[in-house]
């Protein structure tokens, strides 16, 4: 009998919309129109493709991954208020029978199987067909060629995405026939996955011009990021024998790593070296000034930061690859709403943890260190304490890109709405409570799940995460038009830093931690100095993490270096708990089990298992196609 596997196949008979990119892809609405219309006219054939970009990430609201729900909410980073259950990777709860957002576009559907695979579908029945679009004018028949090349790219992208997740993948470049029999289709290896994307990206480079591409469409920059991101995956130690070696599904086995840490390393270098244009860090990499910073240049570095992810129009000299959100139809972007405090009218939903919050280094680069002779759970100190020295709250003085990614209880945002200002007019964030001396709750913090206004909006472990949202925006009324950037510059300088640091030799350790250097620079840290290949290493992995915060590489990359028993489990997430007195003195505990505390305040419990380093085919797939292989441990 034959079946249909619906998630794979599109029907050709497909409702195009507008696209949301507002540089790129502005087409007219299109109605309806069968699939032999579309490849006999240029412009519905490149509003075809506009739909494919539309769906790139999978998601039928947001594209890449600007999403409600982000996906380092299941990672050490960030908890996700609403739905934590909904990461069940890190509840050990994952099973092809439940996937949550893995396998749904509510909220995130970042890598979704059903979702990519009927873009690919979509993509292969362009390229089946380009050739064949009319184009009686050269420009047109050059477009025609750009498109091949775009298309290209976002398979490329596709596949990268489907294989960072599960693994080797049904390859297939030809568009599916409805009533195709799919009774006996298999996977691929990860080798020949790997080769697939490979191919793909090369194509795109050798299809898209050298300049001139519109803001926002593929370029040969962006598809050289991809490679050196895919490259960067398959160096490293998941698919290199660190987790079922003989099994070439999720596997090359145990031997060719080096070789692939030096394809990593040069797939990095050609795009520094200004081979597919010319990129740069926003903001000075010089050392910052001797002596450690002031308190304005904190600020000075710190906005330079935050403003990557703010801006709008044109791009920055960061920016590799970034999607532009409009302000009102197609796809649409609410950070503002979405991540912002609940006394904002806002929803509060990924919020950085406290062991997050602790790797932010001082701004002189030494490291935060909680205890200061009272346990790594309680800070108590009076009005006079903190004016003789100020680093006793432990939100004073740190890095700048903590200013730039963390709202804590304290910091500086916008304006409150007019039925919260009377309640806290100084507009600071307060995700503590207000005391008499004498101890008495005299107010509720208005960002805290006790508040009067929201309350279920509130972070569950004292924090919210300021990064991508716009201060010049109000999430209660409106969306936000500033971009996300998926590709920049810095990502490239880290990924050439760690390929180095693990090729290994003296020369290339050095080299690595050159590039890594740039990136502390910018951020308005020292350098970080070494010979050792562990301890670089080590550099490396916590720049990433602070670089990169909640951009949606850390879930690759505890996986890929196999770090998640560590970082994940029974790393529980627990309340910061404040209390601000109204004579000025402070308290601060960490509500975890142990050093007194008898009432922890569990706000997210986690559990790891190993199966859990891949992605396992929902259950549904299989049911469709039942010779496919599933992942190991499912």
């Amino acid at each position: 009998m034959k079946k249909v596997f619906y998630s794979i196949i599109t029907i050709a008979v497909l409702l195009f919309a507008a696209t949301s990119c507002t540089d790129v892809l502005d087409q007219s609405p299109v109605d309806s129109f069968n699939q032999e219309a579309v490849f006999k006219d240029i412009g519905l054939t490149k509003a075809f493709l506009g739909y494919c970009y539309d769906r790139i990430g999978s998601h039928g609201s947001a594209v890449l991954g600007g999403r409600e729900d982000l996906l380092d909410a299941g990672t050490d980073q960030l908890l996700c208020i609403h739905r934590p259950s909904n990461y069940p990777n890190v509840k050990g709860t994952l099973t092809p029978d439940y996937m949550g957002h893995y396998s749904s576009t509510s909220r995130g559907g970042w890598l979704m199987w059903s979702g990519q695979y009927a873009n690919i579908q979509r993509l292969n029945l362009l390229l089946a067909n380009i050739d064949d679009v009319p184009a009686p004018t050269s420009t047109e028949e050059a477009l025609k060629v750009q498109m091949k090349g775009e298309a290209y790219y976002i398979r490329a992208w596709n596949h990268a995405q489907l294989m960072f997740g599960h693994g080797g993948l049904v390859l297939n470049d030809q568009p599916y026939e409805l009533g195709a029999d799919f009774q006996s289709i298999t996977r691929s290896t990860l080798q020949q996955t790997l080769d697939f994307i490979l191919a793909d990206i090369d194509r795109a480079m050798t299809n898209l011009p050298a300049s001139g591409m519109e803001q926002g469409r593929a370029t040969r920059a962006a598809a050289a990021a991809l490679k050196a991101r895919v490259l960067l995956f398959c160096a490293s130690d998941l698919v290199n024998g660190g987790y079922e070696a003989s099994n070439q599904l999720v596997s090359f086995g145990t031997g060719g790593q080096a070789a692939r840490w030096v394809a990593a390393r040069d797939a990095a270098k050609a795009i520094m070296d200004g081979t597919y244009g010319e990129f740069s860090l926003v903001g000075t990499t010089d050392d910052p000034p001797a002596g450690g910073l002031s308190e304005a240049q904190i600020q000075e570095y710190s906005d330079i930061y935050f403003n990557i992810f703010n801006q709008k129009g044109q791009w920055n000299s960061e920016t590799i690859w970034a999607i532009q959100y409009p302000l009102t139809g197609g796809n649409y972007y609410r950070p503002n709403q979405w991540n912002g405090p609940n006394g904002y009218h806002n929803w509060g939903n990924n919020d950085p943890i406290e062991a997050s919050v602790r790797k932010f280094e001082m701004a002189d680069g030494t490291p935060f260190v909680w205890d200061i002779g009272q346990g790594d759970f309680l800070r108590q100190a009076t009005a006079a304490q903190l004016e003789a020295d100020p680093l006793l709250n432990p939100y004073n003085g740190r890095e700048p890109r903590f200013y730039a990614i963390v709202l804590y209880h304290g910091a500086p945002w916008q304006q409150r709405p007019t039925d919260i200002a009377g309640m806290e007019p100084n507009n600071r964030v307060q995700t503590g409570h207000i005391y008499d001396t004498d101890g008495t709750r005299i107010q509720a913090g208005v960002d805290t799940r006790q508040a009067r206004v929201e309350a279920w909006n509130g972070t569950k472990n004292g924090y919210y995460l300021k990064k991508f949202m716009d201060p010049t925006s109000v999430g209660q009324y409106y969306r936000n038009t500033n971009h996300w950037v998926e590709f920049r510059y810095a990502e490239i300088l880290l990924n050439y830093a760690e390929a180095c640091i693990e090729v290994g030799t003296p020369a290339d350790i050095q080299n690595g931690l050159d590039a890594l250097n740039m990136v502390r620079n910018r951020a308005g840290l020292p350098d970080r100095v070494t010979a050792d290949q562990a301890e670089a290493r080590e550099f490396v992995r916590h720049e990433r993490f602070i670089e990169m915060f909640a951009e949606g590489h850390r879930w690759y990359d505890i996986r890929r270096w196999m770090i998640c028993p560590e970082v994940i489990h029974n790393q529980n997430v627990y309340e910061m708990q404040i209390k601000e007195y109204v004579n000025g003195d402070m308290e601060w505990l960490h509500a975890a089990p142990g050093n007194g505390v008898v009432d922890p305040a569990l706000a997210d419990g986690r559990e790891w298992v190993d199966k859990n380093y891949w992605l396992p085919i929902l259950r549904n797939e299989m049911n469709r196609a039942p010779n496919l292989q599933q992942n190991p441990g499912y």
